[in-house]
């Protein structure tokens, strides 16, 4: 027997284990868990360990005590799904501990739904911010979630709603194996304003079209996506060179970015798609701009887009440091916000400048010179087919010169 034995329990308690499950904890000197778990074993005679609130400090308390006692870990289904295994794992080492899981809280909910989950994805938000939630969802169908008290059921379904996404099935699985399970599909509207749902529950969602396709991988989206909530001047990047300028910056799927001068938040929506396990950070000083920004993420659905209404290089000081930083305005302050964000930005990151006066890209090239730096420039002249009567002619967009430097 090793030293430390994780088991996977269910909320049916000792009627669910192995028999080699029960013959550890008999082994066992120590015997961890929540007190839930714990209660599960009331002829247990052995020292208890509570897991409760600082599970670290608990689990090197466990590490310390294994150099010279067997000690039994109880966990909910497998341990090493979204549990404590990997923790333990850490701390005590591989070599010294064995796990004996249980079907995993997920599993049985797909099981009581009558669904395969070969499929399917997970996503947990218990202890960790709602934010991005909605993004992540753009690219599946068929979703299992962990929620905890801040992050329940309810309060999700309004975030949903607030987006506006509501094309969903879904299914509330509470208290799996136990005397008080409850498997309830909802839609969205009743959920959100159903209360006292048992936190030990399990949300699956399901699209409700079997049809349904993600969006494209690459940016695809033109102007007239954002036509009705544009700058007062109609500024925007044009699809052709917002393509040109994600392309340059090297964005993944984990990737922290800075749209600094967001405009109408175009290049941070696409970049958003791309970084859906990251955050993107659009910048922008005029307080319309924010307004705009702010509807269109709404309405794409990006919730890992976060607005700064500030002015660049002073609204970056509190950022956190970034992979890839797009400079697409910058009020005058193109020296400095080049400066900082070169200095700020992550080894292997990329900084990709775009500009279309001479004085900006006049501006950019010297601040690139003085700093001993030299960046990839393309300059794009970009014509698109207009109809004329009955012919079609060619209509010249600005040229936009793209500055990009990678930071080895």
């Amino acid at each position: 027997m090793k030293a430390v034995t994780v088991i996977g329990i269910g909320d049916d308690g000792c009627v669910g284990l192995s028999s080699k499950a029960m013959g550890a904890v008999a082994r066992a000197r120590i015997l961890a868990g929540g007190e839930r778990h714990l209660d599960f074993f009331p002829q247990f005679d052995g020292e208890r360990i509570i897991i409760k609130n600082d599970v670290v400090k608990t689990a090197e308390k466990i590490a310390e005590l294994s150099a010279e006692h067997t000690i039994c870990v109880l966990a909910s289904g497998d341990p090493l799904f979204f549990g404590i295994g990997n923790l333990i794992l850490k701390k005590v080492g591989r070599d010294h501990v064995e796990f004996i899981p249980a079907p995993s809280s997920v599993q049985n909910a797909f099981s009581k739904i009558g669904v395969k989950w070969d499929d399917a994805s997970f996503l947990s938000l218990h202890g960790r911010p709602i934010e991005g939630f909605i993004t992540k969802l753009q690219s599946l169908s068929k979703v299992a979630c962990l929620t905890d008290e801040t992050n329940s059921p309810a309060n999700i379904a309004k975030y949903l709603l607030h987006y506006s996404e509501i094309d969903w099935k879904v299914f509330v699985c509470e208290n799996l194996g136990g005397k008080e399970e409850k498997v309830r599909e909802f839609e969205l509207e009743t959920l959100a304003e159903t209360p006292n749902i048992s936190d030990l529950n399990v949300l699956i969602f399901i699209r409700k079209d079997p049809n349904w396709k993600p969006s494209p991988v690459l940016p695809f989206l033109g102007e007239d996506e954002y036509a009705k909530r544009l700058p007062k001047k109609g500024l925007i990047t044009k699809k052709e060179i917002r393509i040109l300028s994600l392309c340059a910056l090297e964005i993944r799927p984990d990737s922290v970015v800075w749209d600094i001068g967001a405009g109408s938040g175009a290049v941070s929506i696409e970049a958003a798609r791309i970084a859906r396990e990251g955050k993107i950070y659009a910048v922008e000083v005029d307080s319309e701009g924010i307004e705009i920004c702010q509807q269109n993420i709404l309405s794409h659905k990006t919730d890992n887009v976060f607005l700064i209404h500030g002015k660049a290089p002073q609204a970056l000081a509190d950022l956190p440091s970034p992979d890839c930083v797009f400079i697409g305005g910058s009020k005058g302050n193109m020296k400095e916000i080049i400066e900082l964000s070169w200095k700020r930005l992550s080894s292997g990151g990329c900084l990709v400048a775009n500009a279309i006066t001479l004085d900006n890209v006049s501006e950019a090239y010297k601040t690139f010179k003085d700093m001993e730096l030299i960046p990839e420039v393309s300059l794009i002249n970009i014509s698109r087919g207009q109809k004329l009567a009955d012919y079609l002619r060619y209509e010249a967009l600005n040229p936009i010169h793209i500055f990009k430097i990678r930071k080895s």
